[in-house]
C-alpha cells in the first residue's frame, strides 16, 4: 500500500486532486491555498498533468517552485530573528555610504566622452587628421582646426532688430570689440591680455573679416560694396557666412542688409587663455550698456561649464521627492484602525529604499565608476521601485492569517511576495546590464549605478524591510497601538465613549476568513472593476482602445527625431540660451565648413587619376545641401600655378620638385598637404554645407557626406569636420536602441519562462513589452523628446518597469485558484490591482518634481518615466487582463462528464462530503488532519498504478 499526500484547502472550497504513481518516479502534486501549482517535475522528468479538469496547459516552475521554498524558509528566519537583518542593512549602508566622499573625484560629466560614442568614426578620423596635418601655430585657421578649438565669440543684433549695417550700430560694434581685446587677466603675478593669447596669423591676432573691410571705421560700413558670401580681404578670399546672419542679397550678391553680425575670438590652447574666456563671460554678464545693439555670448568653455554647473541641481528634487514618496506612502497605508495601521511600515519601506542608493552609490564610488549627470536620475527611480515591491508585500502579509504566529505569516508573506518582486528584480538588473552593451559611457555609468542600486533595494526589502514588517507584526500581534505600542482592547469597552474607541480600541480581523479586513479600494476592484471589466461590451471597447493606442503611437514613432541637441545640455535660464536661439535665427543659412580628405597616396601627376578624383569631388557639389560655388583646392590652386610659371604638372618628378616653392608661395596651403619621403600621403579639400538648421537635416548632411565619401571609386575619402564627433551619436543611436531593447526583451521572455510558471502568460510579458515601449517611443516623439543618450536610457528602463507591471497581474492571474478566466482576472485585481497602482503613483511622484527642472535632462527623464508608468499601468489594469481572457492562460470548468474522470480503469464514482474530516470517495475513507489553516488529505490506493479525481464541489 503507497501514500499519496495532497495539500489543499479548507473543506468546502473547490478541492482538486490529481496523483500519481509511474513506476519509481515521484508524484507532483501541490494544492496551496492560494493556488494550485503544477509543472514539469525537474526530479522526475515531464509529467503531463492539469491543474484543474480541462486545464491542459503545462506549466514551467523547475525554477519557481525550489525559489519559492527557499523564500518560504526565508521568511520564517526573518520573522524569527528580525532584530539581525534590521541591523546589519544598517552598519552596511553605513560603511558603504562612505564612498560618497569620492564623489568630487570621481564625476565625470565630459559632454565628448560621455555623450558620444566611444567608438566613433568621426573619432578614428580626427586621429587621422592629427596625425597627417599638424597645427602650425604661426598659420592660425578656422576652417583647419581639428577640434573645436579655444575661443570666444558674440552674436550681435540691432535693438530694433531691424538692419545692423548700419554706421550707429557699427559704431558700437566697434567699441565693443575694443573692449573685448583690452580684457586682461592675471597669473602668477603676470598681466595677460589678448594680444598675447591670441592665435596668430602672418598678419598678426586673428581679426574678424567684416571689421577688417570696414578697416574698423563704422562710417564704411555703409560706403563699401561687400560680396556676400566670400569677399577678398587683404589679398585673400573670406568666407562671411558664418561673420553676417540674416542676409538679404540682391541678384549681385552684394551684401545690403543683414540682421546680425557674428566676431570670433581666437586664443591659444593654454590654462591662462581659458582663464581668459572665463573673465570674458563675466565681463559679458555685467556689461550691457549699448543702446543700437543687443549681444549674446559664448565660449569653448560654455558648454561644459554650464552642464557640470547643473549638475547638483538634482539634489534638492530628491529631498523634495523623498519627502513626498513618504507623504504618500504613509497615506496609501493609512488605515483608520490603531493597531493593523502600516504608518511606520510605510515610512520604514521609503528608508529602505533610501540605504539601497546610499549603499550602492558608496560601492560604485569606491571601485572608481565616474558619476555622471545621468547618474543623478537614478535614485529618482530606485525610490519608485523600492515602494513599489514594499507596497507588494505588505499586499501579502494582509492575505495571511492574522492568528498565525509572525514566522508562519513571514513565510507565507514571502513565499508569494519575494517570489513576484525577485521576477521584476532580476528582468530590472538585465535590463541594466543589457544597457552596458551600448557605445555611449554616460548609458554605461547609469545603468551600473541603477542595477546596484536595484540589487540593494531589492536585497534590503527581503531583509531590513522585512525585519521591520516582522516587528510590526509583533505588535499587532499583541494588540499594541501603532503610535503608543500600548495594549488596547478589540472591542469598546462598555460605557466607553465614542472617542475612546476611535483612539484606543483596535485589531478587528475578518473573522470569515481570518484575515485582515479588505480595504476599500480591494473592494473596488474585485466588486465593481473587475466584474465591469469583464463585460463582453467592455472588453470590446478595451480593444477598440488598444488599437487607437497602436495607431497613435505608431504615428509618433515614424516622427521621432534622432540626436543630441546641444541646446539641451543648457538650463533654461542659462546665458547660453540666447546665443543659441540668435543662432538658429540668422546663422543657419551656412553650415559647417567640412574636409574632404584623401586619405592615402595618390598620384596627383597623373590626369586620368586627378580626373577620376574631381570626378568624385563634384559628387559632393551636386548635393542639395553643399555649395557648389564655395569650394577650396589646393590642387586647383597648384594646377593654376604650374600654367603661370610653366612646369609639367603632370610629370611627376615637376610636380614633386616644384611643391616646396608652391608652398613658400602659399604657406597656408602647406597644412592641407602632407608630404613625407617625397609622397604626398595625404591631402585635404574643404567644401561648405548650407542649411543645416536642425537635427534632421543633420542627420542628412552627414549620412550624405558620408556615403558620398564612401561611393569614390577613385581613393579613399574621409569627411570630417569637429561637430561630426557629436554627429556621431546619428550613426549608432537608433540601431543601439533598438538591439538593446530587442536584447533585452529576448532576456526577459527567457526570464519570465523560467519564473512564471506559464509559458503562454510569459509570452504576454514580453508581448506588453513592445506594446508598452512603441507607446512610449510615439508618444515621447509626439511631446518633442528626441532618441538621444538621456531617452535611450530611459527606454531601457522601460523595459524593466514594464515587466514589473505585466508579470504582478499575470504571476497572480497563473496563481488564481478561481474557475473560469473572468473570474481568474478579478481575484488578480483584487489581490494586486491595487498594489499596482500605488507602485505606479509612487514612480510617478517620485519623478514627478523633475518637471519643474530647469534642465532638459531631467524634464526628459520624467516625461519618458511618465509615460512608462501610466502606460504599464493602463496595460496591467486593463489591456493585458482582457487580453488575458480572451487569450486564456487556461481557464477551468468543474466537470460533471464521468468520462473526464475516468482514467486507468478507475471509473469515478459518487462520492459524499460526510464531515469536514470525513470524506467518502469510492467506497474509501479519506481523512483529513488540519494543520493550521491548510487541510492535508491521505489517499490510499492499491498496488496497481492508478490515477483518481477528488472534485466535492461536482456532483
Amino acid at each position: 500500500m503507497k501514500d499519496v499526500e495532497v495539500k489543499g484547502h479548507a473543506v468546502g472550497s473547490r478541492i482538486l486532486t490529481q496523483a500519481f504513481e509511474w513506476g519509481n518516479s515521484a508524484p507532483f502534486v501541490m494544492v496551496t491555498s492560494a493556488r494550485v501549482t503544477t509543472g514539469w517535475s525537474c526530479a522526475t522528468g515531464p509529467i503531463s498533468r492539469r491543474d484543474k479538469v480541462g486545464d491542459t496547459m503545462a506549466r514551467t516552475d523547475c525554477v519557481q517552485k525550489p525559489l519559492a521554498l527557499l523564500f518560504h524558509k526565508l521568511g520564517h528566519l526573518v520573522g524569527s530573528y528580525p532584530v539581525c537583518f534590521l541591523t546589519v542593512p544598517v552598519l552596511l549602508s553605513a560603511g558603504l555610504g562612505g564612498g560618497l566622499y569620492l564623489l568630487g573625484d570621481r564625476e565625470d560629466n565630459d559632454i565628448e566622452r560621455q555623450f558620444t560614442p566611444t567608438a566613433g568614426r568621426s573619432k578614428e578620423t580626427r586621429r587621422f587628421v592629427q596625425e597627417n596635418f599638424p597645427h602650425d601655430a604661426s598659420m592660425f585657421s578656422v576652417q583647419r582646426l581639428d577640434t573645436e578649438g579655444i575661443y570666444a565669440s558674440i552674436i550681435i543684433t540691432s535693438s530694433d532688430e531691424d538692419n545692423i549695417l548700419k554706421k550707429t550700430t557699427f559704431e558700437e560694434i566697434v567699441d565693443l570689440n575694443g573692449k573685448i581685446r583690452s580684457i586682461s587677466v592675471t597669473s602668477s603675478d603676470k598681466v595677460f591680455k589678448y594680444e598675447g593669447l591670441c592665435t596668430r596669423t602672418r598678419a598678426g591676432c586673428l581679426s574678424n573679416d567684416i571689421l577688417d573691410i570696414i578697416e574698423h571705421q563704422p562710417e564704411k560700413i555703409e560706403q563699401v560694396n561687400i560680396s556676400f558670401p566670400v569677399h577678398e580681404v587683404r589679398g585673400r578670399p573670406a568666407f562671411l557666412g558664418a561673420a553676417v546672419g540674416g542676409v538679404d542679397r540682391s541678384k549681385t550678391q552684394s551684401l545690403r542688409s543683414a540682421r546680425a553680425v557674428r566676431l570670433f575670438f581666437f586664443l591659444k590652447d593654454t590654462d591662462i587663455s581659458r582663464l581668459w574666456l572665463r573673465t570674458f563671460h563675466h565681463w559679458m554678464s555685467s556689461n550691457r550698456t549699448y543702446q543700437q545693439i543687443r549681444v549674446s555670448h559664448f565660449t569653448s568653455l560654455s558648454r561644459q561649464e554650464e552642464f557640470e554647473e547643473h549638475t547638483p541641481d538634482g539634489i534638492p528634487l530628491f529631498s523634495i521627492t523623498y519627502a513626498l514618496v513618504i507623504v504618500f506612502s504613509v497615506m496609501s497605508c493609512l488605515r483608520l484602525e490603531n493597531v493593523r495601521n502600516k504608518v511606520w511600515v510605510a515610512s520604514v519601506g521609503v528608508l529602505s529604499a533610501g540605504l539601497a542608493v546610499l549603499s550602492s552609490f558608496g560601492l560604485m564610488l569606491y571601485i572608481g565608476v565616474p558619476f555622471v549627470i545621468t547618474v543623478v536620475n537614478s535614485p529618482f527611480l530606485i525610490l519608485g521601485i523600492g515602494v513599489d515591491d514594499m507596497f507588494i508585500m505588505i499586499s501579502n502579509w494582509q492575505q495571511t492569517a492574522v492568528s498565525d504566529p509572525v514566522p508562519k505569516r513571514m513565510a507565507d508573506t514571502y513565499k508569494e511576495a519575494a517570489m513576484s518582486i525577485t521576477i521584476t528584480t532580476v528582468t530590472d538588473i538585465i535590463g541594466f546590464y543589457v544597457g552596458l552593451m551600448t557605445d555611449f559611457r554616460s548609458v554605461q555609468a547609469f545603468c551600473l549605478y541603477t542595477s546596484t542600486s536595484i540589487f540593494f533595494c531589492y536585497l534590503y526589502n527581503v531583509t531590513f524591510f522585512g525585519a521591520f514588517l516582522a516587528l510590526n507584526g509583533r505588535r499587532e500581534g499583541s494588540n499594541r497601538h501603532w503610535l503608543t505600542c500600548a495594549k488596547v482592547p478589540t472591542e469598546r469597552p462598555a460605557g466607553s465613549s465614542a472617542t475612546f474607541a476611535l483612539c484606543c480600541v483596535g485589531g478587528a480581523f475578518d473573522e470569515a476568513t481570518g484575515r485582515e479586513k479588505e480595504q476599500p479600494v480591494n473592494h473596488f476592484f474585485k466588486q465593481h472593476y473587475g466584474p465591469l471589466l469583464t463585460k463582453p461590451w467592455t472588453k470590446a471597447c478595451v480593444l477598440v482602445l488598444y488599437v487607437g493606442y497602436l495607431a497613435a503611437a505608431l504615428y509618433g514613432c515614424l516622427h521621432i527625431q534622432d540626436g543630441t541637441d546641444l541646446r539641451n545640455l543648457a538650463a533654461d535660464d542659462s546665458y547660453l540660451i540666447s546665443y543659441y536661439e540668435d543662432e538658429k535665427k540668422h546663422f543657419t543659412t551656412f553650415g559647417p565648413t567640412v574636409m574632404v580628405i584623401v586619405g592615402e597616396e595618390f598620384p596627383y601627376w597623373d590626369p586620368n587619376r586627378t580626373s577620376q578624383l574631381a570626378a568624385c569631388l563634384n559628387r559632393f557639389k551636386e548635393l542639395s545641401f553643399v555649395s557648389q560655388d564655395i569650394f577650396f583646392s589646393w590642387l586647383d590652386i597648384y594646377q593654376e600655378f604650374s600654367r603661370k610659371i610653366g612646369f609639367n604638372i603632370n610629370d611627376e618628378h615637376d610636380f614633386m620638385n616644384n611643391l616646396s616653392f608652391f608652398f613658400k608661395v602659399f604657406p597656408e596651403l602647406r597644412l592641407d598637404v602632407n608630404v613625407t619621403a617625397s609622397k604626398v600621403q595625404a591631402s585635404r579639400f574643404f567644401i561648405q554645407t548650407m542649411d543645416v538648421a536642425n537635427a534632421s537635416m543633420e542627420i542628412k548632411v552627414f549620412n550624405g557626406l558620408r556615403d558620398t565619401a564612401k561611393s569614390c571609386p577613385a581613393t579613399r575619402l574621409l569627411v570630417y569636420h569637429p561637430v561630426f564627433v557629436l554627429f556621431d551619436q546619428y550613426d549608432v543611436i537608433k540601431l543601439s536602441t533598438i538591439q538593446s531593447i530587442t536584447l533585452t526583451a529576448a532576456v526577459m521572455l527567457l526570464t519570465s519562462l523560467l519564473l512564471i510558471p506559464n509559458p503562454l502568460c510569459s509570452l504576454w510579458v514580453t508581448l506588453s513589452i513592445g506594446s508598452v515601449m512603441t507607446g512610449v517611443t510615439g508618444f515621447m516623439a509626439l511631446w518633442e523628446v528626441n532618441l538621444d543618450t538621456i531617452s535611450m536610457i530611459i527606454l531601457v528602463v522601460c523595459v524593466g518597469f514594464t515587466v514589473d507591471f505585466s508579470a504582478h497581474i499575470s504571476y497572480a492571474f497563473v496563481s488564481s485558484e478561481k474557475e473560469t478566466a473572468n473570474e481568474k482576472v478579478t481575484d488578480a485585481l483584487f489581490h494586486l490591482g491595487y498594489p499596482v497602482v500605488q507602485g505606479a503613483v509612487s514612480t510617478i511622484i517620485g519623478v514627478v518634481v523633475l518637471a519643474t527642472s530647469k534642465n532638459y535632462i531631467y524634464r526628459t527623464v520624467f516625461k519618458i518615466v511618465f509615460l512608462v508608468m501610466m502606460l504599464g499601468l493602463v496595460h496591467s489594469v486593463t489591456f493585458i487582463p482582457v487580453f488575458l481572457t480572451l487569450f486564456s492562460c487556461g481557464s477551468t470548468k468543474c466537470q460533471k462528464t464521468p468520462n473526464h474522470l475516468v482514467s486507468q480503469g478507475l471509473q469515478a464514482q459518487k462520492h459524499i462530503l460526510l464531515s469536514r474530516n470525513v470524506l467518502i470517495y469510492d467506497n474509501r475513507a479519506v481523512l483529513t488532519d488540519t494543520i493550521s489553516t491548510q487541510q492535508t488529505y491521505v489517499i490510499q490506493y492499491g498496488t496497481a498504478p492508478t490515477r483518481a479525481w477528488l472534485d466535492p464541489d461536482c456532483p
